[in-house]
Order: C-alpha cells, then structure tokens, then sequence
C-alpha cells in the first residue's frame, strides 16, 4: 500500500470537516459574506508568503537535481506568478496591494506558517513533503467536491472553486502525492511515522485557517 493511502482515512476525515465548515459550505453555494473571504485572502498572502521559504528549504535539501529543480521552479512559480494573480483576486474584493503588504498574521497564520517554516528548517526532505502536502491536497479535494456539488453565481467563489479544481492545480497535487510515496518507500518505520504527524499536523491546520478566517480572527491584546 502507498503511504498516501495509509494516510488517506485521517486526511479524508479532515477534508471533511473541511466541507462541512460553514464558511467553506457558504462559499460553494455562494451565499458567503465578504468579510471573512477578505480577512482569508490577506491571511492566505501572508501565508503564500512563508509557505515560499518552505519551498526554498526543500530546493536545498532535495536529494537529486531534478527535485530541486522542481522545487526551485515551485518557488519562482509562487513568488512571481501565484502571488501577483493573489494580488489581483483581492482587488476583486476591494483589497489593495498596500492592505496586503501591510496584513499583520493571525495567531492561526503565525501558528501554521511557523510550524511549516520549523519543518523546513530543521527537517529532512521528506519532512518537508509530507508538511507541505496537506496545503495541495486539502484544497484540491474541496474544489473538487464543491464543484461537484455545482457552481455558486458568485463568479469570485467560483473562480476560486475553479483554480483549486482546474486540472493544472490537479497534476501539481498528484506530483505531490506520488513525491510523498516516492520518499516514503525507502523510509524506516519512525521515518514514517514523523511523516504521519507532520501531515496530520499540517492538515489540522489547515482546518483551523478556514476556521480562523470565519471568525475573522484576530489578536486579544
């Protein structure tokens, strides 16, 4: 069995509770109001941000040229094309570029950003896959299954139920996933098990952003 599918039961009951969260059940039919989706979209800049570094860590501890090559070119991908079209998804919600630069990170985006960036500074590669992995999969899996369930009329919640659907974003989670098993095969039995509990961490998180972004969190003091 691949790693992924020893993985696949706690993740499927995470993506879950993903679905079933009313600011992600809200968007897909398209009755979301707009102030958490804007309070989510200057804390996805800050977290494409750091989750940037994480890629550059798995460049320089990639085992071969070609997977640091991939992650060099996930790296550059994400700084100059992905944040720029993020820059102009939040303009369709009123969202300047200043606002976004100027975004302070929630307790749950300090959180989860500096769990990925400790990952990627002090683990191994594998490390670095299995906590980067939920980010790719989470979101693919809830674009697809709120597609699924049918397009809201909201075209920007659309729009995002597209990207993360889309086939291209679709290949990128496979790449993942079949990385993650690539690395996994060759791991030992405590190697595996770390891998465990950084996916399962990652993906809680993951979770908990969307949770965060519905209550539009904040500081207390």
């Amino acid at each position: 069995m691949a790693f992924t599918d020893e993985l696949e039961p706690e993740a499927e009951s995470i993506w879950q509770a993903i679905l079933d969260h009313p600011m992600v059940a809200r968007l897909g039919e398209g009755t979301l109001d707009t102030d958490p989706f804007e309070h989510w979209v200057r804390q996805d800049y800050v977290y494409l941000t750091e989750y940037s570094r994480v890629f550059a860590y798995g460049a320089a501890k990639a085992p071969s040229l070609d997977r640091m090559g991939t992650f060099a070119e996930l790296l550059s991908e994400t700084v100059n094309t992905e944040m720029d079209l993020h820059r102009s998804y939040a303009a369709d919600f009123g969202i300047s570029e200043d606002e976004l630069e100027a975004t302070e990170p929630s307790p749950t985006t300090r959180a989860y950003t500096d769990f990925l960036v400790r990952a990627g500074a002090h683990g191994t590669f594998g490390d670095v896959v299995a906590a980067l992995l939920p980010c790719m999969w989470g979101f693919n899996e809830t674009g697809r299954r709120l597609e699924a369930r049918g397009m809201p009329d909201d075209e920007r919640y659309a729009e995002w139920i597209r990207t993360y659907a889309g086939e291209e974003f679709s290949e990128l989670t496979q790449w993942c996933l079949d990385l993650m098993d690539d690395v996994a095969a060759d791991a030992t039995a405590s190697e595996k098990e770390r891998y465990r509990e950084l996916f399962v961490t990652s993906a809680r998180y993951e979770y908990r952003f969307w949770d965060a972004a519905w209550r539009e969190e904040e500081w207390s003091v």
